[in-house]
C-alpha cells in the first residue's frame, strides 16, 4: 500500500484500499440499517486520524465515542483480521475532542444568527419565500446600520424594530408586512423551544478548532454528540450544512494534495436533503462542488442512495454500498439506483449482490490516485482498532475537563449587540420625545402666561380708559346742567333780582 492509503477490507484475495489523497472527491456510505454503516465509518475516521487529517463527525446514535477508547481482541474480530490478511493490527484509542450543541456531552457548539444567514435561518424557521423576504430585510438592515444579530432576542428585537418603523423603511427595502413579521416571530418561539436559545449565541465555534493534531502529530476527531439534537432534526442538518458552508469560505484554496486538510462525515444525510427548497438544494451543490478545492472531503451517510438528490450524488467519488433489503418497491428501486452506481464487476450481478450481503460486508469502489473509479468488489470491511460501542461516561468527562478546549467554550458571552443598542435606541428616543413633550409643554404654557398677561393687560387700560370716560362725562353733565333751564333758574336764583329784573 501507498503511504497514503487506507486499508477498507479485503475480498479473500486482495485487500481494498482508498487513496486519501482522492478523499477530496467526497464519498457515499449507504445500507440498511444494522448492516455495518457505523463501523466502516470509524474504520476511516481513525485511519484518516493517523495519518494526520482531522476528521469531524456527528454521532446520532452515540456508538462513536468508542474511538476515544482502545478496541480487545475478539474471535470475530480475529477471525476478520486473518481473512483479510492483516498483520500487525495494534489496539489503540484516538484523540478525539467531544462537542454537544447542549453543552453536556461535550464542549458547547454554537453560532450566531449573523454568520448563520438568511437563506438557512430561512430553512431552518421552515418560512415560507415572502416571510424569507422579511428576513432578509431584517439581515440588510442590520448590515447597514451596524447591528450584530448574535442570538435569538437579537433577531426578536430586528423583527420588532422593522416592524415598527415600516412606513420608513419601505421605500429602501420594499414592503414590509406586519403579519409577515408576526408569523417569523412565532417561528422563534417553536424553534427556541427546541434548543435555539442555547445554540446561537457566543462563543461561536472556531473552525480552527476542528482542524487540530496532537502532539504525535495524529488528527485530532471532533465529534458532536447528536443523541438529542437528532430530535431537531432540522436544527442537526442546518446547523452540519452552516459548518461545511464556512470551512468552504474561510479555508484557502488548495486543491489536491497527498492529504486531504480535513475529512467531514454527515451521518444521516437524507434529514438535510428531505423537503429542501430547490434555493437551498442549489446552494448544498455548490458546497459540495466547490469545497473540494479547499482540501476538504465530505463523505455522506444514509440508508438508500436515492435519499442523496443526483447533482449531489455524481460528486460523491468513492461509493461503499451496505446491504439492502428489497422488500418493498422503494427498496427494490433503491437497490437498482445503488447498482447503477458503481463500475461494474464481471464476477458478480452487483444488483443481486446488495440483497446477499452480510453484516460487515459491503461493495466498495474508490478512486485511484488519477481520480478514475475502481470495478466494484464484494470486500469484508475491516475491524476498527478503537472500541465498539460507546465509552463510559466517567471516561468521557475525564476526557472533556482534560481537553484544551474546556475554558474557550464553557462560559456563554452576551456582548453588546442588536438587541441591546435597539434598546438603547429605543429609550433614547423616548427621553428625546420625553424632553419634546416637556419642552413643548412649556413653551405651552409660557403662551398661555404671556396671553394672560396680555389680556390682563388690556383689561387694567380698560378700566383706565372707563376712569378717564367717568370724569369726561361728569364735565359735560356738569356742562349740560349749567346750559339747561334748571342751570338758568339756578343761576337766577343766585344772582337775585338782577336776572329776575329783566
Amino acid at each position: 500500500m501507498a503511504d497514503n492509503d487506507i486499508l477498507l477490507g479485503g475480498t479473500g484475495e486482495k485487500q481494498i484500499v482508498l487513496n486519501a489523497g482522492m478523499a477530496n472527491r467526497h464519498g457515499l456510505i449507504t445500507g440498511a440499517t444494522g448492516t455495518g454503516k457505523t463501523v466502516t465509518l470509524q474504520v476511516l475516521a481513525e485511519s484518516f486520524s493517523r495519518l494526520g487529517v482531522p476528521v469531524f463527525t456527528a454521532d446520532v446514535k452515540g456508538d462513536l465515542s468508542g474511538l476515544a477508547g482502545a478496541g480487545k481482541s475478539h474471535p470475530k474480530v480475529d477471525e476478520r483480521l486473518e481473512f483479510i490478511g492483516l498483520a500487525g493490527h495494534v489496539f489503540e484509542a484516538s484523540p478525539t475532542v467531544f462537542w454537544d450543541v447542549f453543552g453536556k456531552q461535550g464542549h458547547p457548539v454554537r453560532t450566531t444568527i449573523s454568520e448563520m444567514g438568511p437563506i438557512l435561518l430561512s430553512n431552518l424557521l421552515e418560512l415560507n419565500e415572502t416571510q424569507e423576504g422579511i428576513l432578509q430585510i431584517a439581515f440588510s438592515v442590520a448590515d447597514d446600520q451596524g447591528l450584530l444579530l448574535l442570538d435569538l432576542k437579537d433577531l426578536r428585537a430586528m423583527l420588532n424594530w422593522i416592524g415598527d418603523h415600516a412606513a420608513e423603511l419601505e421605500r429602501a427595502y420594499g414592503r414590509i408586512s406586519s403579519a409577515s413579521v408576526t408569523a417569523i416571530l412565532r417561528r422563534l418561539l417553536v424553534l427556541e423551544e427546541a434548543g435555539g436559545e442555547i445554540f446561537f449565541g457566543e462563543p461561536a465555534i472556531r473552525i480552527e478548532h476542528l482542524m487540530q493534531n496532537d502532539f504525535s502529530g495524529r488528527g485530532v476527531i471532533s465529534i458532536l454528540d447528536a443523541t438529542t439534537l437528532y430530535h431537531s432534526p432540522r436544527i442537526y442538518a442546518t446547523f452540519l450544512l452552516w459548518l461545511l458552508s464556512e470551512l468552504m469560505e474561510q479555508l484557502p484554496e488548495r486543491g489536491d494534495a497527498d492529504l486531504p486538510r480535513l475529512v467531514f462525515f454527515f451521518d444521516e444525510a437524507h434529514l438535510l436533503f428531505s423537503n429542501a427548497p430547490k434555493a437551498l438544494l442549489e446552494k448544498i451543490t455548490q458546497v459540495v462542488r466547490l469545497i473540494r478545492s479547499k482540501g476538504v472531503g465530505v463523505f455522506f451517510i444514509t440508508q438508500y442512495p436515492n435519499d442523496v438528490p443526483d447533482q449531489v450524488i455524481g460528486q460523491l467519488g468513492n461509493r461503499i454500498q451496505h446491504a439492502l433489503r428489497a422488500f418493498t418497491p422503494r427498496d427494490r428501486k433503491a437497490v437498482k439506483a445503488a447498482a447503477e452506481t458503481f463500475r461494474e464487476n464481471p464476477a458478480f450481478d452487483t444488483e443481486e449482490v446488495i440483497g446477499q450481503l452480510g453484516v460487515g460486508e459491503a461493495l466498495v469502489s474508490t478512486l485511484d490516485a488519477k481520480g478514475v473509479p475502481s470495478v466494484v468488489e464484494r470486500t469484508l470491511i475491516a475491524p476498527p482498532r478503537s472500541q465498539f460501542g460507546p465509552i463510559d461516561a466517567a471516561r468521557r468527562s475525564e476526557l472533556i475537563d482534560r481537553s484544551p478546549l474546556k475554558t474557550a467554550y464553557a462560559q456563554m458571552v452576551d456582548r453588546e449587540s442588536a438587541y441591546e443598542l435597539l434598546k438603547k435606541r429605543d429609550a433614547e428616543l423616548a427621553a428625546r420625545r420625553q424632553r419634546e413633550a416637556e419642552e413643548a409643554e412649556r413653551a405651552k404654557a409660557e403662551e398661555e402666561r404671556r396671553r394672560q398677561a396680555e389680556k390682563e393687560q388690556k383689561a387694567a387700560q380698560r378700566r383706565s380708559s372707563n376712569r378717564q370716560s367717568v370724569g369726561e362725562t361728569l364735565a359735560k353733565s356738569v356742562a349740560r346742567t349749567l346750559g339747561s333751564s334748571l342751570g338758568r333758574q339756578i343761576i337766577r336764583g343766585i344772582l337775585g333780582s338782577i336776572t329776575g329784573r329783566r
